[in-house]
């Protein structure tokens, strides 16, 4: 069973007329709201007027394709973004998470599967309850731990659904290692998607969150990585 925030609004965003239909219907039968974009122009001229708590997107579509879409509405929005992929390949949906999404399927995919992920996704976009400390001091960053924000000086740091997750979870227990099987966990990713992929995906997700979070990335002093473990949050 899933569960959902209520009056959830889903954008879909696909080429193909029969995926679009299917999909809406699906949804719409699970509880959704549901509107659909044929390709990144419509879905451009929706999301001008209209607000929506996810946008699954397909990445090949004539014209601007999803990656590139991704990339730009993470200039500016928070809202997730699932991808939809048409292959399996590591090299394809690393691209995405790069691209700011926040998961991807490949297809083909069962229609429940795209359930169950969409609701992992929406659970944790909203702020966790705060366990830890309630401000983290990064060098001139400030991470508000029960809103999930981060910030420099009175300049918010946006940070995607997937980094919200990781800082969260990182400040939960600053100081001490996070084991990458507990973050790949905390993201929702599920059992069959364990191993070398998804211990990947974080890595990914790990070194776009250094580049908000660290002066040099490549030398980390907030986000370290412990060897033969994962990684360790570590304010000032």
């Amino acid at each position: 069973m899933t569960e959902r925030p209520p009056e959830c609004h889903v954008l879909v965003v696909d080429d193909d007329e029969r995926i679009r239909t299917l999909l809406r219907r699906f949804l719409v039968r699970h509880g959704y709201y549901v509107t659909t974009a044929r390709d990144a122009a419509q879905a451009r001229r929706l999301l001008a007027g209209l607000d929506f708590d996810l946008i699954v997107l397909d990445v090949m579509m004539p014209g601007e394709d999803g990656f590139s879409l991704t990339r730009d509405l993470r200039k500016r929005s928070q809202t997730p973004i699932l991808l939809l992929t048409a292959r399996g390949e590591i090299d394809d949906r690393i691209t995405g998470l790069e691209s700011g999404a926040d998961d991807y399927l490949p297809k083909p995919f069962e229609p429940r599967e795209l359930l169950l992920r969409i609701a992992a996704i929406l659970r944790r976009v909203p702020a966790a309850e705060n366990r830890g400390p309630k401000y983290l001091g990064l060098g001139p960053l400030r991470y508000d731990a029960a809103k999930g924000e981060l910030w420099q000086g009175d300049s918010h740091i946006r940070l995607t659904g997937s980094e919200q997750t990781l800082m969260r979870r990182l400040a939960d227990t600053p100081g001490e290692p996070v084991s990458r099987a507990a973050l790949i966990e905390e993201m929702g990713r599920g059992p069959d998607e364990g191993g070398e992929n998804s211990e990947r995906a974080i890595d990914v997700q790990i070194t776009r969150l250094r580049r908000k979070l660290e002066p040099d990335p490549r030398e980390p002093r907030y986000l370290q990585t412990v060897r033969g473990t994962g990684y360790m949050l570590v304010p000032d």
